[in-house]
């Protein structure tokens, strides 16, 4: 395969998970050869008549790479519907389900840092494409699709008022602005910006913004509601004495938060939450659904309430699937992603930065007491990760040391248990301190660059990091 047509094929596959540098894999020659994939399958696959949607993020160029998509899909005879601004991920996903559209394009590179771009291609049921859809596009890339006889018409439309409705659908705002809460809203140079700040204005709601203005460079920061990303976020709700802090990352589909202490919580702590509420005061049906690298602690939720858990591989399309074939009350992954059944099979944000701020309303507290709420109620748990950018032949003799039956003890804990589901989990004799968290580690490699990254959870944040450290020890021992 020749340079062109891999990087290519890779764009194709960014719609899913993966970007490229700007300029570099992503050009606008590659960028024409995915769209034209895409359109060939909406003609072979789909119903062309019903359109595409397609939205863009504050990247550098994201408008231009938007409207060379909307050109080449149009050229095809596909009428398209194409965002007059800057737009969250969700609003495209949920405009394709409500339009009935049969997909939807988002140019966006989420969360990685500012030279990068990408797309995401949108099934007509409004989430991720499967990877069975993801592979009849790839098949399309030789040839693309021919074009029609008189290009399709381009309408360019606002996705955003839609989303705001809908999303103010499932979060009690009164309730919100009585209890008289004060929030701080960091969209991260990213699409949601203005979007939290509106609802919250609209109903009267205390509440300070930062990080609103478009700045294509992210200055300072990748646009990923994390820690050290979120420090500016961390001083606003200590400064401006907030009761919580709300994140969104570049398109706005993941969330993180800062307590009312300055103290950041993480997108486990934030599914918890969610998911005791949903399950004890809201009583919504279904199962619950996590990733492989994510709490346990909502294990221990869902079996309180007598719920089904299933645990599935890292990535939301996974969720997303399961979505398809099952009522799920919530289902959530380690990297802020969190979506519902009865809303969408797609993660959303901003959605879930309403509903934290639901809880919070509903029952009086900050969000930092709701989080020791739960580490009192299901036990400590504390979560950490470590990303390690190392050589690939240290990356894959590591892995296989981890799959080696022969491996019965990371440091000074024993291995008492493996699971494989997507990467290498080891659980740990370690202690759980006052029935905390069955402390474990996850060794996870990258299929597209030498980075291996380690997950862990256990009962003490001390006892995270010696995992952790235990963890890379091993890994370079393995060159």
């Amino acid at each position: 395969m020749d340079r062109e047509a891999r990087n290519s094929k890779l764009a194709a596959r960014s719609s899913q998970l993966k970007a490229q540098s700007i300029a570099d894999d992503y050009t606008f020659e590659n960028v024409r050869r995915v769209a034209s994939a895409i359109a060939a399958y909406v003609l072979k696959y789909e119903d062309a008549r019903q359109g595409v949607a397609i939205g863009y993020d504050t990247r550098f160029g994201s408008p231009r790479f938007a409207r060379l998509v909307a050109e080449v899909i149009a050229n095809a005879g596909i009428p398209v519907k194409l965002a007059n601004d800057y737009t969250p991920t969700p609003a495209v996903s949920l405009a394709v389900k409500q339009q009935g559209a049969a997909g939807g394009v988002m140019v966006t590179s989420s969360h990685n840092p500012w030279n990068w771009n990408g797309l995401k291609f949108k099934g007509k049921f409004g989430g991720s494409a499967t990877p069975a859809i993801m592979n009849k596009v790839e098949a399309e890339l030789p040839n693309g699709a021919p074009a029609a006889a008189k290009a399709a018409a381009i309408e360019e439309v606002d996705f955003k008022q839609a989303h705001i409705e809908e999303m103010c659908k499932f979060a009690d705002l009164d309730l919100i602005a009585k209890a008289n809460f004060k929030f701080a809203i960091d969209s991260m140079y990213g699409s949601g910006r203005g979007v939290m700040a509106r609802i919250f204005t609209d109903h009267g709601i205390n509440h300070v913004v930062i990080r609103q203005e478009v700045n294509p460079l992210f200055p300072g920061i990748n646009p990923e509601p994390i820690e050290p990303h979120i420090e500016l976020l961390r001083t606003t709700v200590a400064k401006e004495k907030c009761h919580a802090g709300l994140a969104t990352d570049g398109d706005a589909d993941r969330i993180g938060a800062v307590a009312e202490d300055g103290s950041f919580v993480d997108s486990h702590k934030c599914f918890a939450v969610l998911t005791r509420w949903l399950l004890e005061s809201k009583k919504w049906s279904g199962d619950v659904v996590r990733a492989f690298n994510t709490t346990g602690m909502v294990d221990r939720i869902a079996a309180k309430h007598g719920r089904k858990l299933h645990e599935c591989p890292i990535g939301f399309k996974y969720i997303a699937d399961l979505m398809m074939d099952h009522e799920i009350v919530i289902g959530g992954e380690e990297s802020g992603g969190i979506g519902y059944s009865r809303y969408l099979p797609e993660r959303d944000g901003l959605l879930n930065s309403l509903l934290l701020a639901n809880v919070m309303a509903e029952g009086r507290k900050p969000l930092g007491e709701l989080v020791a709420d739960l580490q009192r109620d299901f036990g400590p748990h504390f979560y950490g990760r470590r990303d390690l950018h190392i050589p690939e032949n240290v990356k894959q003799a590591a892995i296989q040391r981890a799959r080696d039956g022969a491996t019965s003890a990371l440091g000074n804990y024993k291995v008492v248990k493996k699971e494989n589901m997507d990467g290498v989990k080891f659980f740990l004799n370690a202690p759980d301190h006052n029935n905390g968290a069955a402390p474990w580690i996850l060794f996870r490699a990258s299929g597209t660059e030498p980075l291996l990254r380690l997950y862990s959870e256990a009962a003490t944040p001390e006892l995270v990091s010696e995992i952790l450290e235990q963890a890379k020890s091993f890994v370079m021992s393995s060159g």
